[in-house]
């Protein structure tokens, strides 16, 4: 409670001045002339003019405060290692009833959570939210934080003036005293390379604590899930390790360390690297058996890529014409057929045969190594003509071990439109074309086909009478295709409408070279945000839920929901930061959420040392809250005031406030009712008196 005298006049300020100042003058000339009754008539105004200024009595009723007590728990992902999650609990379970017997203290608990997708930085962050939390208490108001943790906090501030309060700290930290650790971490490595081009990555191998050993770690290396290495890493030592990178595309570099017995995890024994890799160039060999209409098609396309380096030669003089023309008045370029086919075979990703026949320019031997060179990783592309059903057809050479279709020795030249098989809706280079939504598609005819007999592989478009008009197949590790018709070129100059000839064939082609991203059978996982979906591509039926393994180890089933033309999909929410492993099947796909190797887990024993400075400075403490036999034991509670100490052996102490809240306001004016008439009859009555005497 508290009392106060203010003033509510009736007239305005200067209005009351106005009528005091002659009042004061009468009462000063009569107190000069010393006329009789003059202190009493002063006595009289002055009653009258405080009548006039209404002073007010005020009673204030406040009530004091509750110190507010932030009460921070640790909810990160190293809070889950080892015991340290119950041991959490244990202690909050405690401290809430013991600051629960002092009704003094307001106590605000509040949980701090790594966010999946966060930054490279993202860590534990428990001063972000602890300032979160008191946001809208007065610096006057805090009493004092405690924090649960393990000691590996982020965001400790660098002074006291940075906390927003002048409150003791307090950490009781998680795990054991004697705990010890083993990590890898990627020390450098490239953002982006080129295929088939050397790269290095340097990591080395950590062993942090007080009874940590120092002996090798066993160092598995897998790149895209197929192991490529394995080496002994010394403690501290950096480990160099060369690689190559055989696909453009996104790939995952995985280091992965043997664990040691007692140590707190094996997670962070995992270490990622992730690069981009490109193709310098493409090197096509574009090889056309004769000048004709489709020929411009093919080149010009292969052209406009400005990552293909092509090499095109058309067959203008076969060796079995002859007109007699001298040798030295042609102006033809020889065929460079043994350089070509023998030692620099394997410099190519991809050989296109355009309407060529036999006609002795390659020996037969060089078609065994076209084969070979095909099941061995290369890739060939068949655009076939009329003579590919003819007596010089190339399927009559060795060629034909690797070809998806023979022919039969016909060729048909009915008008027909292409359209896509059934599984060529789900194959990746002919699903969705422009145009394939309507059936039969808006593309423009075709007049020629070449009958083949039986195939082997995909027959992803068809001709007339469902006849096979693209056929696809993968021979040994390499891949082959065969278009069974040289009207192609009919799109690509807008006949009747045209049709998607550009994607078609640019498809075709990276399908042949093995892009990840046609690929009939694969598994995706891609992150945005906190959300973690996993795309299945297949060109069978239904394959069934998806795996999942979080960083943390634990395994989850993902559904895959049908998304139509051989596409399924799911979500998960990914709430720990890390790499997850998605499987379905053989196929196994990788992807991070947040930083490929989470600050969490790169420094995993538990530590009094980050908080202590700051805890010193605020008169607070850290200490352990689990012994050596892994007992549980939290301090006592003890309200403290002022500057006093505000730690003990056994005891943690918090500051209580001074501040109070107003809950009401009682008024009394002195000059209302009979009091305030009273007093001004008595001072007027008495001038009257003394006048009359």
């Amino acid at each position: 409670m508290s009392w106060n005298i203010a003033f509510e006049p009736y007239f305005p300020w200067p209005v009351l001045l106005a009528l005091a100042a002659p009042a004061v003058l009468l009462a000063l000339a009569l107190a000069v002339l010393r006329l009789r009754g003059s202190l009493l008539r002063l006595a009289a105004i002055a009653a009258l003019l405080l009548a006039l200024a209404n002073p007010v009595v005020l009673h204030e009723q406040r009530e004091k405060l509750q110190s507010v007590v932030a009460l921070v728990v640790d909810r990160s992902q190293s809070q889950s290692l080892a015991n340290r999650s119950a041991q959490t609990d244990a202690a909050v379970t405690a401290l809430r009833q013991s600051l629960g017997e002092h009704p003094e203290f307001e106590v605000r608990e509040i949980e701090a959570r790594n966010v999946a997708g966060g930054s490279e930085d993202a860590g534990t962050e428990l001063f972000r939210t602890l300032g979160n939390a008191l946001a809208d208490v007065s610096p006057g108001r805090v009493a004092g934080a405690i924090m649960v943790t393990d000691g590996q906090v982020h965001d400790v501030p660098a002074s006291v003036a940075q906390l927003g309060f002048n409150a003791p700290v307090h950490g009781l930290i998680t795990g054991l005293p004697d705990e010890f650790d083993r990590r890898l971490e990627v020390v450098s490595a490239p953002r982006f390379a080129l295929v088939d081009q050397p790269q290095t990555l340097v990591y080395r191998m950590l062993s942090e604590g007080e009874n940590a050993p120092q002996t090798p770690m066993d160092v598995r290396i897998y790149l895209n899930g197929d192991l490529i290495a394995r080496q002994n890493a010394e403690p501290g030592q950096e480990m160099r390790l060369p690689f190559q990178l055989s696909r453009a595309g996104n790939n995952i570099i995985e280091l992965v360390g043997a664990e040691e017995p007692g140590e707190v995890t094996g997670v962070n024994n995992r270490a990622i690297a992730m690069v981009d890799s490109i193709r310098e160039n493409l090197r096509v060999l574009l090889v056309s058996g004769e000048p004709h209409a489709g020929e411009r098609t093919w080149r010009n396309l292969l052209k406009s890529d400005a990552a293909v380096d092509l090499v095109h030669f058309t067959i203008l003089r076969p060796p079995d014409k002859q007109d007699g023309t001298p040798i030295e008045e042609l102006s033809l370029i020889a065929f460079p057929t043994r350089e070509l086919f023998v030692e620099k075979i394997d410099d190519f990703d991809l050989i296109i045969f355009d309407r060529y026949q036999r006609r002795d320019v390659l020996p037969a031997l060089y078609y065994d190594y076209i084969a070979q060179y095909v099941r061995n990783g290369g890739a060939m592309l068949i655009a076939s003509g009329p003579e590919y059903a003819g007596s010089d057809s190339i399927a009559l050479s060795p060629i034909a071990s690797v070809l998806p279709a023979l022919p039969v020795g016909s060729v048909d030249e009915r008008a027909f439109r292409p359209v896509l098989s059934e599984l060529g809706r789900k194959h990746p280079v002919t699903r969705d074309l422009p145009g394939s939504e309507q059936s039969p598609p808006d593309w423009s005819p075709w007049f020629r086909t070449v009958d083949v007999g039986d195939i082997s592989g995909q027959a992803v478009m068809n001709g007339p009478e469902g006849k096979p008009l693209l056929v696809l197949n993968r021979v040994g590790e390499g891949r082959v295709a065969l278009l069974l018709s040289d009207h192609g070129w009919l799109w690509s100059r807008g006949f009747d409408g045209g049709g998607p000839h550009v994607p078609l064939f640019r498809r075709l082609a990276h399908w042949l070279m093995q892009e990840p991203e046609l690929e009939e059978e694969a598994l995706d996982a891609t992150v945005s945000g906190a959300t973690l979906t996993i795309n299945r591509t297949t060109i069978g039926q239904d394959p069934g839920p998806a795996t999942l393994i979080t960083p943390s180890g634990q395994t989850e089933t993902v559904p895959l929901a049908d998304q139509g033309n051989g596409r399924w999909s799911g979500t998960f929410n990914a709430e720990e930061q890390g790499l997850y492993q998605a499987a379905s099947g053989d196929l196994r796909a990788l992807t991070t959420v947040g930083p490929a190797n989470p600050r969490e887990f790169q420094e995993a024993v538990s530590t009094t040392e980050r908080l202590a400075p700051l805890a010193e400075a605020t008169s607070g403490s850290v200490r352990r809250l689990v012994d050596a036999g892994g007992n549980v034991s939290t301090p006592d509670i003890v309200p403290v005031a002022g500057r006093s100490s505000a730690s003990g052996n056994d005891w943690i102490g918090l500051r209580s406030t001074d501040e109070t809240a107003l809950r009401g306001v009682n008024r009394t004016p002195l000059f209302a009712g009979f009091l305030g008439l009273a007093i001004l009859l008595l001072a007027l009555s008495s001038t009257w008196y003394r006048e009359g005497r």
